[in-house]
C-alpha cells in the first residue's frame, strides 16, 4: 500500500472493525449488485484506488467489460436489469446527497425493487463503498487489488 500514511497501521482496532463491518455488508447482497454500487460510487467520487481495486474484482467475479465501462452513462445503456438500475439510481442519489435532487424519483424505483430489508443492506453498502473512497482519497492510497484480497482474508 502505497499512503501519505497507512491508516491499518495507524488505528489497527478501528480498520479491522471497518473491513469486518464492509465484508458483512457486501456479503448480505448479491455480489454483482455489489460490484455494479462498488464501482459506481467510485466512479462519481474519483476514487482511482477503488476504482482499480473494484472493476480488477468485479472482473474476476464474471462481470463484462461492456458493463463496466457503461457504467459512467448506465441510464442510458441497456444492458442493467431494472434491479440494478434502482440500486444505481439509489447509489447516485446518495452519493450526490449535498446535490439534493433525484432523491424522490430513486427512493421510488428502490421499492419496486427491494424489500425493505434489501433497501437498507444497500444503503449500508453505499455507505460502505463512500467510506472507502473517502479513506483512499484522502489519504492518497494505493492499493494493489490482489494484497487488498489478502488483507480482507486476514480480518474475515
Amino acid at each position: 500500500m502505497t499512503a501519505s500514511f497507512d491508516p491499518f497501521t495507524a488505528a489497527p482496532a478501528q480498520m479491522k472493525s471497518w473491513m469486518g463491518t464492509s465484508l458483512a455488508v457486501a456479503g448480505s447482497l448479491e455480489p454483482g449488485l455489489v460490484s455494479l454500487i462498488e464501482v459506481r460510487a467510485s466512479l462519481i467520487n474519483g476514487c482511482a484506488n477503488c476504482i482499480n481495486m473494484h472493476t480488477v474484482d468485479a472482473r474476476a467475479k464474471g462481470e463484462t467489460e461492456q458493463r463496466l465501462y457503461l457504467l459512467s452513462a448506465w441510464r442510458e445503456a441497456p444492458c442493467y436489469t431494472e434491479r440494478e438500475r434502482a440500486a444505481l439510481g439509489w447509489t447516485d442519489a446518495l452519493t450526490r446527497l449535498s446535490e439534493g435532487h433525484a432523491l424522490d424519483s430513486a427512493r421510488a424505483a428502490l421499492d419496486e425493487h427491494f424489500s425493505k430489508e434489501e433497501q437498507v443492506k444497500l444503503t449500508l453498502m453505499i455507505n460502505v463503498i463512500n467510506g472507502w473512497n473517502r479513506l483512499a482519497v484522502g489519504f492518497r492510497m494505493w492499493v494493489d487489488p490482489a494484497a487488498a484480497k489478502s488483507a480482507a482474508r486476514a480480518v474475515a
